[in-house]
Parts: structure tokens; C-alpha cells; sequence
């Protein structure tokens, strides 16, 4: 992220490198966002899918949040983003809007997941 936020401040950012990404996207996912702590809004599953291969299921509820591979009969989730892996991670950092990237499902559980903070 810091290579990108110098390349972002003298205006040429790069994409992240795909192995890099790849490993961000989910190492983020797994590091940020899996906790024991309740989610405060109805049950949902939200998947993020790299064009380069990797998707993850992320399972919000009252017992938390959790983080795996997503597998082929896991089914439909309630909302989902799909990019390159690169532009997943600079969604999750904050650095580009999810709106640039492909989406389904309900926009307000990103609304929620972006406006929650398990810490607090």
C-alpha cells in the first residue's frame, strides 16, 4: 500500500503486483475482518472475487464475522464484489470506491461493513 500511495501522490499509481494482491486481498480478509464480535445488522455472506482466481466468503452474524475460501456449494451470497485483486485490496484500504468494481446483491451491507468498527 505505501509503494501505491507514492505512486498515487506523484499521479502514476500502478496496480498492485498479482502475487502481492492476491495475498492481500486475502490476508486482509482474514486479519481485519474475522472477529468474535456481533454484527449489529441481519445475517449476511458477501464474496469477493478476484479475476485472477481466489474468492472469499465473508459470514456476518450475532456470533461474528468469519473468512474462508469460498467453495462451489456454498451458494448465492447477499451482495458481492468482483475485480482484479489489486483493485479488491485498494477497495479494502480505501483507496478506489467499490463502485469501480463489479457488483450484486444489497449496496447496503457495504455501506454497513464500511460504517462498522468491531473494536468499539
Amino acid at each position: 500500500m505505501h509503494t501505491y500511495d507514492a505512486q498515487l501522490a506523484l499521479g502514476a499509481p500502478e496496480p498492485l503486483p498479482d502475487e502481492v494482491a492476491l495475498d492481500g486481498a486475502e490476508e486482509f480478509q482474514l486479519t481485519c475482518c474475522s472477529t468474535t464480535v456481533a454484527w449489529p445488522h441481519e445475517p449476511a455472506t458477501v464474496d469477493y472475487h478476484a479475476t485472477e482466481g481466489l474468492s472469499v466468503r465473508l459470514w456476518l452474524s450475532a456470533d461474528g464475522a468469519r473468512v474462508a475460501r469460498l467453495g462451489a456449494a456454498d451458494g448465492e451470497p447477499d451482495a458481492s464484489l468482483r475485480g482484479t485483486a489489486s483493485d479488491l485490496v485498494l477497495v479494502f484500504y480505501g483507496r478506489i470506491p467499490p463502485e469501480t468494481l463489479e457488483f450484486k446483491g444489497d449496496p447496503r451491507i457495504f455501506d454497513q461493513l464500511a460504517a462498522w468498527d468491531p473494536s468499539a
